[in-house]
This record gives C-alpha cells, sequence and structure tokens, in this order.
C-alpha cells in the first residue's frame, strides 16, 4: 500500500495561482502513476490530472487544460499540481492518488491509494 498526504491548499482571489503538493510513502520503490482528482459539494469526483512514474506522459481534465500542471520528482516521492489562473469553479477538495500500474489514468476506480484531500476555496 501506498499512503498519500496531500498539502498546499487554501483560499485564493480568481485569477491567483496554487500549489498542491502531495507525499508518499510505504511502496514508494514501486514504479506507479498518479493523479488528481478533486470533489465539489453535491458533485461526483472529477478527474483533474495524472502522470506516469518517469513523467513522460501526462493527461488532464478538459476544464483544467492548459491552466494546471502536474510534476513530480521521484527522488523525493512527491507529486505537484501547479494552479494558476484559479477560478472560483475550481474550488474543490482534492485529492492525489495513486495507481499501481505505471499506467495514467482518469477514472477513479483506476486508483488504488487515495489522500485525505486538501481544500481549495477560489473567491470571485
Amino acid at each position: 500500500q501506498v499512503q498519500l498526504v496531500e498539502s498546499g491548499g487554501g483560499l485564493v482571489q480568481a485569477g491567483g495561482s496554487l500549489r498542491l503538493s502531495c507525499a508518499a510513502s510505504g511502496r514508494t520503490f514501486s514504479r506507479y502513476a498518479m493523479g488528481w482528482f478533486r470533489q465539489a459539494p453535491g458533485k461526483e469526483r472529477e478527474f483533474v490530472a495524472s502522470i506516469s512514474w518517469s513523467g513522460g506522459s501526462t493527461s488532464y481534465g478538459d476544464s483544467v487544460k492548459g491552466r494546471f500542471t502536474i510534476s513530480r520528482n521521484v527522488a523525493k516521492s512527491t507529486v505537484y499540481l501547479q494552479m494558476n489562473s484559479l477560478k472560483p469553479e475550481d474550488t474543490a477538495v482534492y485529492y492525489c492518488a495513486a495507481r499501481l500500474w505505471d499506467v495514467i489514468g482518469t477514472k477513479p476506480a483506476e486508483f488504488g491509494s487515495w489522500g485525505q484531500g486538501t481544500q481549495v476555496t477560489v473567491s470571485s
């Protein structure tokens, strides 16, 4: 199992930026893809971004393309989500997830380990 801890959430004005971090522990010697999802109140969990072990493959949800960037530091067992040009509709709890295969995924069911989430609130 992989344990995941997110950090970096907070309150920001529209147009601002935040960087989320997700530190992994446990089976960090294994190659696995990572992802970010978000969930707003009353809505389903939404795919945000995913990255392969090497970082050579990435995928983004349509609503964040061109504004968010996913990256990872394998040596630090950490994955990041840089969020720019934030909008009020980006407000949600953001979750980090690990998939125990080195294939990027876009569906929550494809990921076996999850963090506790970090709140991002964008004010207008």
